[in-house]
């Protein structure tokens, strides 16, 4: 073994097949060749490329490579030896093969990233429709005639995170000129969860200039106050004017009124 290169136990030893015996003679050799240190350092580098996890790859790529192998099959019966030095074919060939499976691999990783992208494009126009379509039923539902209908309409805002201004403007129409009482307390229901919208703080400002209601008054002073709306103090103050003003009201607006001027 001393007299010859020991190119072809290097994956058996590598792998752990070699007995104890040939592993001993092995070692000796690899001790006192440096062609066969330097090919066995590259074929524990090639090792350790197939250890490392990869992504596997769909059954096309697979085709690929398979036809790359079959074809460097093909090649190897075609090379012609011009000298008697032993060479590495066995890792070089594994070599080429490994840097087959990582571009395939790559390409593989890259193609799933572009139907990443065109997939989260898709998503985004279809959850755009999707919304549209739920504001057009909310809206037409704001203006049905049946007070039920129209408070399906605005219980509809729980669909949207993130209302745009057509939707507050529709929600805002509820609580100032609808004529059902609970169809205007669910719309300012609706409103009260959006209340840093300067549109809804000058809503409820002149809902409470207008509104009838005394649990409604009620409502829209607690918000107001709650949110320190300092437009609030005026149509209070006028509350507090007013004959047909409920007592409760009236104490409501002298204990919170202070706070807002």
């Amino acid at each position: 073994m001393e007299k010859q290169h020991v190119f072809d136990q290097i994956p058996d030893y590598l792998d752990g097949n070699l007995n104890r015996s040939d592993k001993a003679s092995f070692e000796k050799h690899i001790a006192q060749c440096a062609d066969c240190q330097k090919e066995l350092e590259g074929t524990k580098q090639l090792f350790n490329a197939f250890d490392k996890e990869v992504s596997i790859p769909t059954d096309r790529l697979r085709s690929k490579f398979e036809a790359v192998l079959q074809q460097e099959k093909s090649n190897q019966g075609n090379v012609v030896q011009l000298n008697s030095r032993p060479s590495s074919n066995w890792t070089g060939n594994a070599l080429k093969i490994a840097a087959s499976i990582a571009l395939l691999v790559a390409a593989f990783q890259m193609g799933s990233l572009f139907q990443q992208r065109k997939a989260n494009k898709d998503i985004a126009q279809l959850q755009y429709e999707t919304d549209r379509m739920k504001q057009t039923a909310m809206l037409s539902l704001m203006e049905n005639q049946s007070a039920s209908k129209r408070i399906q309409g605005v219980n509809y805002i729980e669909e949207f995170e993130q209302p745009d201004e057509a939707i507050i403007q529709a929600l805002s129409n509820r609580l100032l000129y609808d004529e059902n009482d609970n169809v205007r307390m669910t719309a300012f229901e609706a409103l009260a969860k959006f209340t840093s919208s300067e549109m809804v703080k000058n809503t409820f400002v002149q809902a409470l200039e207008q509104e009838k209601n005394p649990s409604i008054q009620v409502s829209i002073i607690q918000a107001l106050v709650q949110i320190q709306e300092k437009k609030a103090a005026e149509p209070m103050k006028k509350l507090l004017e007013k004959e047909d003003t409920q007592p409760f009201i009236k104490e409501q607006i002298k204990a919170v009124l202070p706070s807002l001027t």
